[in-house]
Protein backbone atom coordinates (compact mmCIF):
# COMPACT_ATOMS: atom_id res chain seq x y z
CA UNK A 1 0.00 0.00 0.00
CA UNK A 2 2.81 2.30 0.30
CA UNK A 3 3.91 2.39 -2.94
CA UNK A 4 -0.20 3.05 -4.05
CA UNK A 5 0.03 5.79 -1.57
CA UNK A 6 3.15 6.92 -3.06
CA UNK A 7 1.15 7.13 -6.68
CA UNK A 8 -1.46 9.07 -4.79
CA UNK A 9 1.12 12.08 -3.68
CA UNK A 10 2.20 11.75 -7.83
CA UNK A 11 -1.36 12.31 -9.08
CA UNK A 12 -1.69 15.16 -6.64
CA UNK A 13 1.34 16.75 -7.70
CA UNK A 14 -0.29 16.27 -11.16
CA UNK A 15 -3.22 18.59 -10.32
CA UNK A 16 -5.29 15.01 -10.14
CA UNK A 17 -7.34 13.37 -7.21
CA UNK A 18 -4.91 11.21 -5.23
CA UNK A 19 -5.38 8.04 -5.89
CA UNK A 20 -2.88 5.22 -6.15
CA UNK A 21 -2.88 1.84 -7.28
CA UNK A 22 -0.66 -1.08 -7.36
CA UNK A 23 -0.88 -4.92 -8.73
CA UNK A 24 0.74 -7.64 -7.37
CA UNK A 25 1.31 -11.06 -8.39
CA UNK A 26 0.75 -14.55 -6.99
CA UNK A 27 4.40 -14.53 -5.82
CA UNK A 28 4.07 -10.89 -4.58
CA UNK A 29 6.02 -8.90 -7.12
CA UNK A 30 4.88 -5.75 -8.01
CA UNK A 31 3.45 -5.87 -11.73
CA UNK A 32 2.06 -2.39 -12.26
CA UNK A 33 1.51 0.64 -10.40
CA UNK A 34 -0.62 4.03 -11.62
CA UNK A 35 -1.94 6.91 -10.50
CA UNK A 36 -5.10 8.68 -11.55
CA UNK A 37 -4.72 10.60 -15.10
CA UNK A 38 -7.98 11.10 -15.89
CA UNK A 39 -7.25 15.09 -16.28
CA UNK A 40 -3.84 14.80 -17.92
CA UNK A 41 -4.81 12.15 -20.47
CA UNK A 42 -8.37 13.70 -21.46
CA UNK A 43 -10.03 10.49 -20.55
CA UNK A 44 -12.70 10.07 -17.91
CA UNK A 45 -11.59 6.38 -17.71
CA UNK A 46 -7.95 6.93 -16.31
CA UNK A 47 -8.62 6.06 -13.07
CA UNK A 48 -5.65 4.52 -11.09
CA UNK A 49 -6.97 0.89 -10.68
CA UNK A 50 -7.59 0.93 -14.68
CA UNK A 51 -4.11 2.10 -15.59
CA UNK A 52 -2.86 -0.71 -13.42
CA UNK A 53 -4.81 -3.32 -14.89
CA UNK A 54 -3.81 -2.27 -18.28
CA UNK A 55 0.04 -2.43 -17.73
CA UNK A 56 -0.36 -5.46 -15.24
CA UNK A 57 -2.69 -7.15 -18.47
CA UNK A 58 -0.02 -5.93 -20.72
CA UNK A 59 3.08 -7.36 -18.52
CA UNK A 60 1.71 -10.67 -18.17
CA UNK A 61 0.11 -10.94 -21.70
CA UNK A 62 -3.23 -12.03 -20.80
CA UNK A 63 -6.23 -10.16 -20.27
CA UNK A 64 -6.91 -11.56 -16.87
CA UNK A 65 -5.32 -12.00 -14.04
CA UNK A 66 -6.26 -14.75 -11.72
CA UNK A 67 -4.49 -14.88 -8.69
CA UNK A 68 -3.49 -11.05 -8.64
CA UNK A 69 -4.27 -8.53 -5.63
CA UNK A 70 -5.14 -5.03 -6.06
CA UNK A 71 -4.48 -2.41 -3.65
CA UNK A 72 -6.12 1.14 -3.96
CA UNK A 73 -5.49 3.96 -1.76
CA UNK A 74 -9.44 4.87 -2.19
CA UNK A 75 -12.53 2.27 -2.73
CA UNK A 76 -12.91 1.77 -6.33
CA UNK A 77 -15.95 3.20 -8.05
CA UNK A 78 -18.61 1.06 -10.06
CA UNK A 79 -16.51 1.48 -13.02
CA UNK A 80 -13.59 0.23 -11.69
CA UNK A 81 -15.17 -2.33 -9.63
CA UNK A 82 -16.55 -4.27 -12.79
CA UNK A 83 -13.16 -3.96 -14.42
CA UNK A 84 -11.54 -5.83 -11.05
CA UNK A 85 -14.48 -8.72 -11.55
CA UNK A 86 -13.54 -8.85 -15.44
CA UNK A 87 -9.90 -9.33 -15.07
CA UNK A 88 -10.49 -11.83 -12.40
CA UNK A 89 -8.60 -9.80 -9.71
CA UNK A 90 -8.20 -11.93 -6.83
CA UNK A 91 -7.77 -9.89 -3.70
CA UNK A 92 -9.19 -6.45 -2.89
CA UNK A 93 -7.49 -4.00 -0.49
CA UNK A 94 -8.26 -0.51 -0.26
CA UNK A 95 -7.63 2.41 2.16
CA UNK A 96 -10.09 5.09 2.40
CA UNK A 97 -13.75 4.45 1.88
CA UNK A 98 -15.68 6.13 -0.44
CA UNK A 99 -19.27 7.46 0.30
CA UNK A 100 -19.83 9.80 -2.60
CA UNK A 101 -18.78 7.67 -5.21
CA UNK A 102 -17.51 3.90 -4.41
CA UNK A 103 -19.01 0.58 -5.55
CA UNK A 104 -17.79 -1.88 -3.65
CA UNK A 105 -19.18 -0.93 -0.24
CA UNK A 106 -20.97 2.16 -0.57
CA UNK A 107 -23.23 2.98 -3.55
CA UNK A 108 -23.60 0.37 -6.27
CA UNK A 109 -22.18 -2.48 -4.93
CA UNK A 110 -21.22 -4.08 -7.75
CA UNK A 111 -20.13 -7.80 -6.76
CA UNK A 112 -23.35 -7.93 -4.76
CA UNK A 113 -24.99 -8.21 -7.91
CA UNK A 114 -26.03 -11.85 -9.86
CA UNK A 115 -24.58 -10.31 -13.28
CA UNK A 116 -21.16 -10.09 -11.22
CA UNK A 117 -19.00 -12.82 -12.81
CA UNK A 118 -16.44 -13.42 -10.25
CA UNK A 119 -16.19 -11.48 -6.68
CA UNK A 120 -12.74 -10.82 -5.17
CA UNK A 121 -12.06 -10.78 -1.70
CA UNK A 122 -12.39 -7.46 -0.18
CA UNK A 123 -10.13 -6.15 2.47
CA UNK A 124 -11.02 -2.57 3.34
CA UNK A 125 -9.51 0.23 5.33
CA UNK A 126 -5.68 -0.69 5.11
CA UNK A 127 -3.78 2.55 5.80
CA UNK A 128 -6.96 4.30 4.87
CA UNK A 129 -6.04 7.67 7.36
CA UNK A 130 -3.02 8.01 5.33
CA UNK A 131 -5.88 7.98 2.24
CA UNK A 132 -8.00 9.39 3.84
CA UNK A 133 -5.64 12.96 4.60
CA UNK A 134 -4.15 12.80 1.20
CA UNK A 135 -7.76 13.48 -0.37
CA UNK A 136 -8.82 15.86 2.37
CA UNK A 137 -5.80 17.66 1.79
CA UNK A 138 -6.36 18.05 -1.94
CA UNK A 139 -9.45 18.71 -1.75
CA UNK A 140 -9.19 21.28 0.79
CA UNK A 141 -6.45 23.57 -1.57
CA UNK A 142 -9.15 23.24 -3.94
CA UNK A 143 -11.88 25.11 -1.85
Amino acid sequence: MQVALAEARAAAERGEVPVGAVIVDPRGQLVAQAGNRTRELNDPTAHAEILAIRAACAAVGNDRLPGYDLYVTLEPCAMCATALSAARIARLYYGAADPKSGGVAQGARVFTHPQCHHVPEVYDGIASDAAEALLKEFFGRLR
